[in-house]
């Protein structure tokens, strides 16, 4: 289980020393790791490619049940990978053991959610029998089913090492849909991107498959990744990262001949609106609970709280969120290039009339990142389209609404976005018709008396939203649904019953 430093390419392990190479940063100490990593180059992104596509016949043939295996052995390989794994992702991440842990297996779990969809559903398809008597013309037998895609372009995220990276959710619902996969590695922790496309390396050993079926490809420089997207062997994509990036690369995207499936996962301010009971009433419990889960992670989940609206005149529940904040922990971000945007970013609010600094922590080194609490009113919020921006890290902004129509209108102001919370007593959410309504409209999971930071990985989870929260609305990253995005209909019309096998 050493560390190569190179790209998986349909089973072998390449690199290319003209091209270059990069170091992984280690949050802890603010310096680089010493293990260098090859940039891929053009030719073995085009092998990859075009290797996936080799594959895609016969992989996209298979059985449900034999696909479920493939999925099922892959997380049996991670697993296998034991502590190795956990200690290179925590030099490149800084990220505890325990989240680690649970993000691993949360990593495993998604494999066998899919791999059990599999064996339940098999191949579904919807028939219509054939009606030769009826008039005025006689009926055809038509049955709908669904086609792999074609081979996949997945983005590894900084953020979630395991969950959204090489064996993640986007590589885990192609494979499941029949699709091969060619995974860009995130810069951030590329050996835990090597050690765990080892581990599926070896699953595709076992279970006998084309070793195209899937490649990893490291690099730093960003026409890597425009190189992959606009291949034609590529049939879709799934990335998960900031807007820039996303809609970069969607741009390179719709610049092909054909255009393809760019399902883009981009982030959100995820707003939580505190009614006026629980503002009042429960103001030391609630605010707690919001820094609370803003600072985990470092604030760097997609469903972190970065924007609060709570009831004009709720002093106690401002300085109680700003005693909870100054009491609280932040450590450095994942990289160096997260952290000069966070600064960036909390400077411009800072410096932006009717914005208020109320609240920001004590840091123990200097490369780490302050955890920092703004607030502002409604009418400077609207008018302000800056404030809208996710700050990707520790920091929220609090805008202060005087009534149900004016928190209405904040929230109208808004764009699409991953998550909303409603925080309210019985009586408040009794009278939360129109606002639990009108919220729907703007985000993908709605969510009562819960806080948004984390995602549930079951059948009935959506994760997605309207723009700029993801790039098509009508698709989730997370869940059992999550496959049907690499995956096409098509109607058989009286085809002969020896052909539908």
């Amino acid at each position: 289980m050493s560390i190569t430093g190179k790209s998986l390419v349909a089973g072998a392990w390449l690199s290319n020393n003209e091209n270059g190479s990069f170091q992984a940063y280690c949050p802890s100490t603010g310096q680089d790791l010493e293990q260098q990593f090859s940039n891929a180059s053009e030719q073995e992104i085009d092998q990859a490619a075009v290797q996936a596509q080799a594959a895609f016949t016969s992989y996209s043939q298979l059985p449900a049940e034999q696909r479920a295996d493939f999925l099922d052995a892959i997380g049996e390989e991670i697993l296998n990978l034991g502590d190795a794994l956990l200690n290179i992702t925590e030099q490149e991440t800084a990220l505890p053991m325990m989240r680690l842990q649970g993000e691993r297996m949360r990593t495993v779990n998604q494999l066998k959610m899919f791999s059990t969809v599999l064996r339940e559903q098999g191949d579904n398809e919807i028939l219509d029998q054939a009606d030769p008597q009826r008039a005025p013309l006689p009926k055809p037998e038509t049955r709908l089913r669904y086609l792999p895609l074609g081979p996949v372009a997945v983005f590894g995220a900084s953020n979630f090492p395991y969950a959204f990276s090489t064996a993640g959710g986007d590589t885990a619902s192609a494979l499941a849909a029949g699709c091969p996969v060619v995974v860009k590695g995130h810069p951030a922790h590329p050996g835990t991107s090597e050690l765990v496309a080892q581990a599926i390396s070896t699953a595709i050993k076992k279970c006998n498959l084309h070793a195209g079926v899937f490649s990893l490809v490291q690099s730093a420089k960003p026409q890597a990744s425009v190189q992959l997207v606009q291949h034609p062997a590529i049939q879709a994509v799934g990335f998960t990262g900031s807007i820039n990036v996303g809609q970069i690369l969607q741009k390179a995207v719709y610049q092909r001949r054909q255009n393809i499936p760019f399902y883009g996962e981009l982030g959100a301010v995820n707003p939580q609106v505190v009614l006026n009971s629980m503002a009042t009433e429960q103001a030391p419990t609630i605010s707690k609970g919001l820094v609370d889960s803003l600072v985990l992670g470092n604030g760097q989940f997609c469903t972190n709280p970065g924007l609060w609206l709570i009831p004009e005149g709720c002093e106690e529940f401002l300085s109680s969120a700003a005693a909870t904040m100054k009491d609280s922990s932040s450590t450095a971000l994942l990289t160096r290039g997260i952290s000069a945007n966070y600064a960036k970013l909390c400077d411009e609010f800072a410096n932006t009339t009717g914005v208020e600094l109320i609240a920001s922590n004590t840091v123990d080194a200097d490369h780490y990142s302050q955890a920092k609490l703004f607030s502002t009113s409604s009418d400077n919020f609207i008018n302000t389209p800056h404030l809208h921006e996710e700050v990707f890290g520790p920091a929220a902004l609090i805008v202060s609404y005087r009534d149900e129509t004016d928190l209405l209108r904040v929230l109208n102001s808004l764009e699409g976005q991953l998550t909303a919370s409603i925080h309210g007593s019985d009586s408040d959410l009794q009278k939360a018709g129109d606002l639990s309504r009108q919220l729907a409209h703007k985000v993908g999971r709605l969510i009562f008396n819960q806080m948004p930071t984390g995602v549930e990985v079951c059948y009935s989870m959506n994760h997605g939203g309207p723009f700029p929260s993801s790039t098509d609305v009508r698709s989730t990253s997370v869940g059992a649904e999550a496959f049907k995005r690499f995956v096409r209909p098509i109607c058989y019309q009286n085809m002969p019953s020896h052909l539908l096998a």
